[in-house]
């Protein structure tokens, strides 16, 4: 399954074209680390308590059919050019775990994360038409609408949902990180606030095309060749092990990867101030090697007075804040 799911997802896109606003030291750090898939609810427990004890804020990029069984998928779901109920990342496997996610849910979102959209069944867009998204990411809403009936606990549906899953979902990362040209008219058609789609040779800033701000996950140095890779688990994950389970290896990689997280902040921290991405998902890939390592540099660099680690909602006005300071140092 895991192969499966990111069979593509460490190919190189191309960079992201991006206007910097300078940077200076009087301006914070911000650390964006995002969650994609958002479905195990252990890992769920973990990432918020990971939150908690080092001050960050995540986006969770939320696959929809995590929210249904695979009967109600059969019923409810139809991804463009697939057959209905069909998923690559598979349904919930019970009423209760549901539940369990939703409350998940809800609780980050109180707890000031950002709950972005994966899409529903984590399928390759590359080829759909606004049409195609608009469909899926209709879908989507409806699916997080609807969850607590799923659940059956409708009684147990939070006041604000309903208002929450309407019209608070304001960010997207496509599966795969595969894009067509359909997708920002159809971002911008259902009134999407980002798009976390892309990648950048290094760390770089959002890109505004046509008005929307479209953010970049970096290729950072790593290992001791210090070649570049994506700075995402999946990524690490084939580089370290070429995709297969190492369990054994762990405690070094663990390191490596700690490594990189490091120098790459380094760089930006005591140079251009531009946001640090890192991306992960809902699986801990080599015995958790990479989830440790995030836990262990949020830890140490989260504290710091002048970094931020910020979902992709929070860090939005914060780099518009920046440009307008920019523009006014101008005259």
């Amino acid at each position: 399954m895991l192969q499966k799911i990111f069979a593509l997802s460490f190919c190189l896109f191309p960079a992201l074209a991006h206007a910097a606003p300078p940077a200076t030291q009087n301006d914070k750090q911000l650390v964006i680390v995002s969650f994609d898939g958002a479905h195990d609810n252990a890992l769920w427990e973990k990432s918020l308590a990971m939150a908690k004890r080092t001050g960050a804020h995540f986006t969770y990029f939320l696959s929809c059919t995590f929210l249904m069984t695979k009967a109600d998928g059969k019923q409810i779901y139809k991804a463009p050019g697939q057959k209905a109920g069909r998923s690559n990342v598979g349904f919930a496997q019970s009423r209760e775990e549901i539940a369990f996610r939703a409350g998940h849910i809800w609780r980050a979102h109180l707890e000031g994360h950002d709950i972005g959209s994966h899409a529903c069944g984590h399928f390759d867009g590359k080829g759909w038409s606004k049409a195609d998204w608009q469909s899926e990411f209709a879908a989507f809403r409806t699916a997080l609408l609807n969850v607590w009936k799923k659940a059956d606990k409708p009684a147990a549906e939070p006041e604000g949902w309903a208002d929450f899953a309407r019209t608070g979902i304001k960010g997207f990362r496509a599966p795969y990180l595969s894009l067509s040209d359909g997708l920002l008219p159809a971002l911008k058609a259902v009134d999407f606030t980002y798009d976390a789609s892309l990648v950048t040779k290094g760390p770089g800033w959002p890109s505004a095309k046509e008005g929307l701000p479209r953010f970049g996950l970096p290729l950072i140095p790593e290992g001791p060749s210090r070649r570049p890779v994506i700075g995402m688990d999946y990524n690490l994950f084939v580089r370290h092990s070429m995709g297969v389970e190492n369990k054994r290896g762990s405690t070094r990689f663990e390191e490596r990867t700690l490594a990189a997280y490091r120098e790459a902040f380094r760089k930006e921290y005591q140079g251009e101030r531009i946001p640090l991405q890192l991306g992960f998902h809902f699986v801990e890939m080599n015995g958790g090697a990479y989830w440790r390592a995030l836990d262990r540099f949020l830890t140490e660099t989260c504290g710091k007075p002048d970094v931020a680690c910020v979902s992709y909602a929070e860090a939005l006005p914060l780099i518009e804040d920046a440009r307008k300071k920019a523009d006014r140092s101008a005259f």
